[in-house]
């Protein structure tokens, strides 16, 4: 056996969810990937471009922080898509009715015994070798104690001095909206552990009411280093690891159900000072830009009790950011190691691995988001481009068999992050949802390409493939699509077309050669779209140059 327990392991399947095409936040709307068209107008100096919101922020930030360095690092709780919880047969499904999927071992009932989920196992090596961290052949479970109401045992099942993962890292590429580049933040370690229930608390705050669901739940947490100086940089380390995650299939990673979540230390100190400030840990943000804006609200709280000289009133403690009012308050002051008594778990075995194991592990990982970053960057494509492609694994295995069709990387990439993205805004639906199959998008593209259809007809057959599927040569025969390459038959419309507008013709005549336009869009009307633009344009400039 590659994995050695002295007691019975249970292997249910990883029960994988289709993640959403748009999680990535710190996103620009779509509109931002559209194509601009310039202005023929070009007689008059450009004012200087204003700056993006984003980058306006990070210079804020920048100035706030003079002569201050923030130092960040972040807890994460990623919680597996195993089939059952970590100690026990239960089954768990976000949202089911409070207490439905509880038993006796992890409502903490005396005499029973946990059981490890193989699978947890699995997992967690997983995402340990995907962090390029050290696997230990050998570690154990701890017991953690504490007391809380949704906590049943009194304790939980974690890992302490010996974790399963440590000495990682993980390499990002900040969007290019918050000024771009590559950076590496260490990973500490990776540990298993089991989640706690949770507390329902009423309107009136009265009371509250203990849902033991959750309690038992399969949890690796991943502990960075220091790394972070910015709130940019730790939303995006927060946005990579949900990226990971689901790229290797181990959680769903979704932060509105608790699937991923951050946990973030902040400190700052004087430039010059090597020394770590006092740290305060902040709770309660659901999404990336929360943790952005809740660092940065930090950050300038340290940094305005500093030039106060009040930087003794920094304490360790627990702070939650809230929302509405967009400040950190205090929770409670933060427990040290000491109070939680850790001691190894006595009703659990060492886990014991072996490199057949690792290497079986190893040999089963997909491609993951760094390495395809930069497939995609040797392909030529712009970084903005990589970063869309890559941001989610639906969307770049499309891509992907897109080009295994045949297809152009940038014409693709831009079709993708284009007219198809926008659809799927709309439409609030994922790529794995819509009709289109990779093949038709490359026929397409081909189709465009080798003047069959035109880049407007194109765009009228792709939005009928989304919706309704089919092929693109069905879809051009059907509707009589094929475009008009023909000359006599578009000198035939361009002659009707200036017959028809002698007023117009008139005013070109005299000067006002934007008409030109005016005769190319009467055309393409009576074309329905039909005629290549390219040949048109020609044949018309002649026509009018020939009646000046």
């Amino acid at each position: 056996m590659a994995l050695t327990l002295l007691r019975g392991i249970r292997t249910p399947m990883v029960a994988r969810r289709n993640a959403g095409l748009f999680f990535t936040t710190l996103q620009t709307p779509l509109s931002r990937f559209a194509t601009r068209a310039e202005s023929a107008q070009a007689t008059e100096p450009k004012p200087p471009a204003p700056k993006s919101i984003q980058l306006a922020t990070k210079e804020a930030a920048e100035q706030k922080t003079q002569g201050f360095e923030a130092v960040i690092g972040i807890e994460t709780h990623v919680q597996l898509s195993t089939v059952t919880k970590a100690f026990c047969s239960c089954l768990y499904s976000y949202g089911s009715q409070p207490n439905s999927t509880v038993c006796p071992t992890c409502m903490g009932h005396p005499g029973t015994l946990p059981v490890l989920n193989a699978k947890v196992v699995e997992c967690a090596v997983k995402l340990g070798l995907a962090l390029n961290c050290e696997i230990a052949m050998t570690s154990k479970f701890d017991r953690k104690q504490y007391f809380y109401p949704d906590l049943p045992k009194g304790y939980q099942i974690s890992q302490f001095d010996i974790p399963i993962a440590k000495e990682g890292y993980l390499d990002l590429d900040l969007p290019m909206e918050f000024g771009g580049g590559h950076r590496r933040f260490g990973i500490t370690r990776v540990h298993m552990e089991e989640d706690a229930g949770k507390l329902l608390h009423s309107e009136s705050g009265s009371y509250s009411q203990v849902d033991l669901n959750r309690a038992g739940v399969p949890l690796l947490e991943i502990v960075s280093e220091p790394d972070m100086r910015t709130g940019i940089e730790a939303a995006e380390y927060g946005a990579e690891i949900q990226r990971l995650v689901r790229y290797l299939g181990v959680s769903n990673g979704n932060m509105q159900e608790g699937s991923l979540r951050c946990d973030v230390n902040v400190s700052v100190r004087p430039i010059e000072q090597s020394k770590f400030g006092t740290k305060v840990e902040i709770k309660n943000m659901n999404s990336f830009s929360a943790i952005n804006r809740a660092i940065d609200y930090e950050i300038s709280r340290q940094i305005l009790l500093h030039k106060e000289g009040q930087a003794d009133q920094i304490v360790q403690e627990t702070r939650l950011w809230d929302e509405s009012s967009q400040k950190t308050f205090t929770m409670r002051k933060k427990e040290g190691l000491a109070d939680y008594r850790y001691f190894p778990e006595p009703d659990l075995p060492e886990i014991v691995l072996n490199s057949d194991y690792i290497d079986e592990i190893q040999k089963s990982m997909p491609e993951l988001p760094e390495a395809k970053r930069r497939r995609y960057e040797n392909m030529g494509l712009s970084m903005q481009d990589v970063l869309f492609l890559a941001n989610d694994d639906n969307v770049a295995r499309f891509f992907d068999s897109t080009l295994g069709h045949g297809a152009d990387a940038k014409l693709a990439a831009n079709w993708i992050m284009g007219d198809i993205a926008a659809y799927l805004k709309n439409e609030k639906l994922t790529i794995d949802e819509i009709k289109l199959t990779p093949l038709e998008l490359s026929e397409l593209i081909a189709s465009i390409k080798n003047g069959t259809i035109s880049g407007k007809i194109g765009k009228e057959i792709l939005i009928e493939l989304i919706a309704k599927g089919g092929t693109v040569k069905s879809v051009i025969e059907e509707k009589d699509l094929v475009q008009i390459v023909d000359p006599a038959a578009i000198e035939a419309m361009v002659d009707q077309v200036l017959a028809d507008n002698p007023k117009q013709l008139e005013q070109y005549r005299s000067g006002k050669t934007k008409l030109q336009g005016f005769f190319a869009g009467q055309v393409m009307k009576a074309s329905k779209g039909k005629a290549n633009p390219v040949l048109l344009n020609k044949i018309l400039g002649e026509k009018l140059k020939a009646s000046s």
